[in-house]
């Protein structure tokens, strides 16, 4: 078993955000970053709108200095998965992954969450090459183009919406007659004169081109079984988010869709476990906001470290007496 002040779960911004700043804080934090750096991130073909970066890098460009950031003031990165967690008995906590077992006196959870996959062929493929699940980062590259939505809900209309500053047409395929959207959402929608609705018709291939990009979709209508092949620069699916919370069992309070429970400070319901970035957040999503979310939780376990570190102190050394009278 390995002792350590901090362990963070997750690799992405937020997580190496926290790193960077328990580390800065003298605190070694240990970074379990699961088999990719980055998470979800690190798909992203290109990043535009991270402020200091106004040359165009890839998620894993960005990802990779984030790490080297943190390595710079003692934060280590382990590529192992976390297999199990007990938060029962309080800090110290017990963190499990394939490899190791760590005794944390603080621990923050940025393990993320991921996209719905459609689960079609080639739609692993062509992630980055014209397959997105973020129409606020990747919709700037498809200015001129024509795209497609796969969603009803309200992130399928609000992104539709939004990447019409910049695509030419954006077709919404549906797998219903009627929209899960709220009403404003929809009537926005419908009035948009760049969208168009395909209904009871669901995405069976992801197609490219002779550039290696995507060049269409093979359609099929639910009710009549009818295929067609629909031409498209871009496909963009919304079809809701999977958060990374299963790991944690009923350990820590999620609400009804999986996301982990937080106050103002990032704190959970269990003393001394924080969350940050998309395992809490449904909402928004960005680099820049879990970049944020890290910055903040890792303050608050710092304070929080800094408020329990008598009580601490007198734990490892209750510890100690322990393993010098075995």
């Amino acid at each position: 078993m390995r002792r350590t002040r901090v362990v963070i779960i997750g690799s992405g911004p937020a997580g190496l955000t926290a790193a960077l700043y328990t580390a800065r804080a003298q605190l070694n934090p240990v970074v379990i970053a699961g088999g990719t750096l980055g998470g979800q991130v690190a798909l992203t073909h290109e990043i535009e709108n991270y402020p200091g970066f106004p040359d165009p890098l890839t998620g894993g460009e960005l990802v990779e200095r984030f790490k080297a950031h943190a390595e710079r003031f003692g934060a280590e990165v382990v590529f192992d998965s976390v297999t199990e967690v007990d938060f029962s008995t309080g800090s110290p906590f017990t963190v499990k992954t394939h490899n190791e077992t760590y005794l944390a006196d603080v621990v923050l959870v940025t393990i993320g969450a991921d996209p719905r996959k459609l689960k079609v062929p080639g739609e692993g493929e062509y992630v980055g090459r014209g397959v997105s699940y973020c129409g606020t980062c990747d919709g700037f590259f498809f200015r001129g183009k024509e795209v497609v939505v796969v969603g009803g809900g309200d992130s399928a209309m609000e992104e539709s919406l939004f990447l019409t500053r910049f695509a030419t047409k954006v077709t919404i395929i549906h797998r219903r007659d009627s929209l899960r959207a709220g009403i404003r959402l929809q009537e926005r929608a419908r009035n948009n004169e760049k969208i168009n609705f395909i209904w009871d018709t669901v995405v069976e291939e992801i197609t490219g081109d002779d550039s290696g990009k995507v060049g269409g979709v093979r359609l099929k209508n639910i009710k009549t079984g009818e295929e067609s092949h629909f031409p498209t620069d871009g496909v963009f699916i919304f079809i809701g988010h999977i958060p990374n919370s299963d790991v944690f069992g009923d350990q820590i309070a999620v609400n009804e869709r999986g996301y982990i429970i937080t106050d103002t400070r990032y704190q959970t319901n269990v003393d001394g476990v924080f969350a940050a970035g998309e395992i809490q957040d449904e909402l928004w999503r960005q680099v820049g906001t879990s970049v944020g979310q890290g910055t903040a939780a890792a303050m608050s376990a710092i304070h929080w470290l800094e408020d329990h570190e008598e009580t601490l102190q007198a734990l490892d050394a209750g510890e100690a007496v322990g393993e010098s009278a075995d």
